[in-house]
């Protein structure tokens, strides 16, 4: 492995998603399994289910235990998966539901203040389950703006998911939002998966955005599949992206994103195992990168 590789894993820090880990586990047996498998934070997921949505109502007695498992456990939850605003966004032509979209906001940014997390990811859709134009995407605008403001007054970073739509599927449509905030507070978390499927460049891409870039989820996808896609059966070519993350001198924390199959038992040993695995694919993939040649 070449030393600048070597560095750069050595320095840069490596996450899972909560989704990886089946929903049976407790914190405390997710955590085991994130730290057993070599992992050196997780990513929290607030989705669009009424179950993690409530995470936002966790009372102060719920907030300090969450923080006393993961004191006693030596483990942090270092960033947070927005993605209810799937559900409920903040260009939604609805009203109660555009409310909705920053009550939630709201309580996200409070939840991540009272358990330490220093980056919510936010989903890049103006809508999702409803048509797109200019009125959702002005109030799409609106909302980020909103959540800016917050955000800058809780000292806590937002980053907008390059996602699976067209919308922002790439960091040149993202930074658009990016250019016209023009905050500190809020940045870019490119998905390698998604990028990929959404143009032709994604080394080009990740040039582009070098300065606003927080943290990368790394994810194999291909043509039209931007989930579930096992590493290595993908078209992501992570020894090029790697190559030029290390050319970028990105030191900021790579998170794996990946989904457990919660319709089998597996054990806590073959859940470890399970991300274990893509985290071994994955840092072999960045030893590629060092010599990979374009």
């Amino acid at each position: 492995m070449g030393l600048g590789v070597m560095l750069q894993l050595k320095s840069n820090p490596i996450g899972i998603y909560e989704k990886a880990i089946p929903n049976r586990f407790a914190w405390e047996d997710k955590i085991k399994i994130a730290k057993g498998a070599g992992y050196d934070f997780m990513e929290i997921s607030v989705d669009e289910s009424d179950e993690r949505l409530s995470r936002l109502d966790w009372s102060k007695s719920e907030r300090e235990e969450f923080k006393r498992i993961l004191s006693k456990n030596d483990f942090h939850i270092k960033s947070m998966c927005l993605s209810g605003h799937r559900r409920f966004p903040f260009g939604s032509k609805d009203k109660i539901t555009r409310k909705k979209a920053y009550e939630l906001m709201d309580k996200a940014i409070d939840l991540a203040g009272d358990i330490g997390i220093r980056n919510i990811q936010l989903a890049g859709y103006d809508v999702y389950y409803e048509g797109s134009d200019h009125l959702t995407k002005r109030m799409f605008m609106e909302g980020l703006k909103y959540a800016v403001k917050r955000a800058a007054g809780a000292n806590i970073m937002l980053s907008i998911e390059i996602m699976d739509t067209e919308f922002i599927g790439t960091i040149s449509r993202c930074l658009k939002y990016i250019e016209e905030i023009d905050s500190p507070w809020l940045k870019i978390y490119p998905d390698l998966g998604n990028l990929t499927q959404w143009t032709e460049n994604p080394d080009l891409e990740l040039k582009k955005g070098r300065s606003h870039i927080v943290a990368i989820h790394l994810k194999d996808t291909k043509p039209g599949v931007f989930k579930c896609v096992p590493f290595g059966e993908g078209t992501v070519n992570f020894p090029m992206l790697f190559k030029t993350l290390t050319d970028l001198s990105y030191h900021g924390p790579f998170l794996v994103e990946m989904w457990a199959d919660n319709e089998k038992e597996h054990s806590l040993e073959e859940s470890m195992e399970y991300i274990k695995n893509a985290r071994l694919w994955l840092e072999k993939k960045m030893s590629e990168g060092y010599n990979y040649v374009r």
